[in-house]
Formats: C-alpha cells, structure tokens, sequence
C-alpha cells in the first residue's frame, strides 16, 4: 500500500527534553516519505525592562539585556542546526527538513498553533523546558497545546522514550479508527511494532462476553488495516484486559510492563463528551506516562 508524504510541525524551545523529542521524532518517522519542520517561538523581554532605556544611567542595563538576547538567538540557532543534522543522520533528504524560528507575536502556545495550521499532520512537542522556571512554562505551553489542537494530531514527549513498541489504546468509537489509520500511516513499519489494547472496567459476564466479542472483531480489522499500511502480521500484537478500575491506568501500566514508549490513543472515546475538549481516559493517560511519548490523534 502506497502512503502519501506526512508534514510535522516539531515544537523546541532549545532544551534538553526538545532535543529528546527530536531524537524520538528521528527514530519514528521514515525519512522517505516525512517532511519535517523545526519551529521555535522567540520570546523577548516583557516591554517594562525596555523602559529603562528612558533612564541614561541604565545604559549599561540595556546593552546586557540585549547581549543576551543575542547569545539566546545564537544557541536556539546551534541547537537547530544540531537538531537537523540528527535527522540528516537518519537519512532525511536535505530538503525534508526545514528550520524556522520567529518572533513571539500572540504568545508561544499560539503561535504554534497558528503554525500548525500550515498543512501539518501532527505536531511534536517535549514535556519540559530548559531550567526550573521554564520548566513551569514549558510544561505550560505543552498542556495549551494539548487543549488547543484539535483540528490535528499532538505528541508529548516526556523523558526519553523507549523506540520500536507502539501500544494503540481502541475502543470501538470512530476517533479510535482514525487513531489506528493515523499510526499505520505514520510510523516506519520497518522498525516499529504496535500492539491494540482494550481495557474493560468492571462489568458482569454477559456484558462481559459481549465486549470480548466486539473488541475481537475490531482488533481483526485494525489488524487488517495496519498490514495494509506496510506491518508484518508478527508486528501486531492484540490484547484485552478485563475488571480493571481505571481503563487510563490500565493503559499506563501496559505500556510500562511491555516496554512500550509510545502510547497513542483518540482524543474522545465513546462517549464523545462534547463539553471536554479532550477525553478523560486520554487526559488521565498524559497526566500519568510523564516518561513516554503519548500521541493524541483527534
């Protein structure tokens, strides 16, 4: 099966947790069919410090200040170019990986967003940022991004992910199918291997078989699509647990016992809620794989 060429927006802030997110990105997507943008929001000094230029004696201060915004702009520049030689290492054409950086214009959570709207199929962003304070910040910038991006897919890197296992969370709602579509298009099938799982809280045993029943055709046919997609049927895993009491800690704990350092799921689940701009299991799911890279496929 053909797969058309997928555009991704990676978020960086010059970070250690960034460059992990880009070394995680290097690993997951072919460098055939990907075309990647490293995009960074330069955030100035508020306006109230440059009011000392009002102030003759405080000369001394505005020519620190903009010494270092000078050394700021020149490691975001080296850690681009460090970041684009990763993928170039990879075996990423030269021309499928872009560097733009630009000036905070609305606030960093939204001018990623308005980035985003340029025609990508998913944005990448690290968990945490470059010191204690940003951390804070950062942290901050990537649950917005979490909320806000709901016209596209969303990735956080937390620590440094564990490459080739990726665990789909499913149930049999439609935003689950478009999460399976989205990862057999996605991920290098030459490297990667998936495994669709299903959680059932605490039912009677009739419901219970029912449930069984329905998962075990929807797993036939995810299973079906991802080999369509390029996986080998040895590199599709199912599995269902049953009489668990929370399906995101279910899912969690999952990933952590099997080695898995990829978790993607749907934004909603079932029950759709529409007053949620994400569901609760997904929610829960983010709160908790601190150490993975979670991807939230609208």
């Amino acid at each position: 099966m053909e797969k058309s060429k997928r555009k991704f927006l990676l978020a960086v802030d010059g970070s250690n947790q960034a460059f992990e997110a880009v070394r995680y990105a290097g690993r997951l997507f072919p460098p055939d069919r990907t075309d990647i943008v490293l995009f960074h929001v330069l955030t100035q000094f508020p306006e109230s410090f440059w009011d000392i230029e009002q102030e003759p004696e405080n000369r001394y201060e505005e020519d620190h200040i903009r010494s270092f915004e000078v050394q700021q702009n020149q490691k975001i520049q080296m850690f681009m170019e460090k970041a684009r030689q990763l993928f170039l290492d990879r075996d990423f054409p030269q021309n499928a990986v872009q560097i733009k950086i630009q000036g905070r214009k609305t606030g960093t959570a939204r001018d990623i967003v308005q980035e985003s709207f340029n025609n990508y199929n998913g944005v990448v962003v690290g968990r945490w940022g470059t010191s204690m304070l940003k951390d804070f910040l950062w942290g901050s910038v990537a649950n917005k991004l979490i909320g806000r991006l709901t016209h596209t897919a969303v990735c956080v890197v937390g620590g440094t992910p564990l490459v080739g296992k990726i665990l789909v969370a499913i149930d049999a709602s439609g935003c689950a199918k478009r999460a399976i579509d989205y990862v057999g298009a996605m991920a290098d099938s030459s490297h990667w291997e998936v495994s669709l799982f299903h959680a059932i809280r605490d039912i009677d045993k009739n419901k219970l078989n029912q449930t069984e029943k329905i998962m075990a055709s929807i797993f036939k046919e995810a299973a079906d699509q991802f080999e369509k997609a390029g996986f080998n049927r040895h590199q599709i895993h199912t599995r269902i647990v049953s009489q668990v009491p929370s399906r995101a800690s279910a899912i969690v704990v999952e990933a952590l016992n099997g080695g898995y350092g990829t978790i993607a799921v749907g934004r909603r689940g079932l029950s759709n809620v529409k007053e949620f701009d994400m569901g609760r299991v997904s929610n829960k799911i983010i709160q908790m794989a601190r150490e993975m890279a979670v991807w939230i496929v609208t």
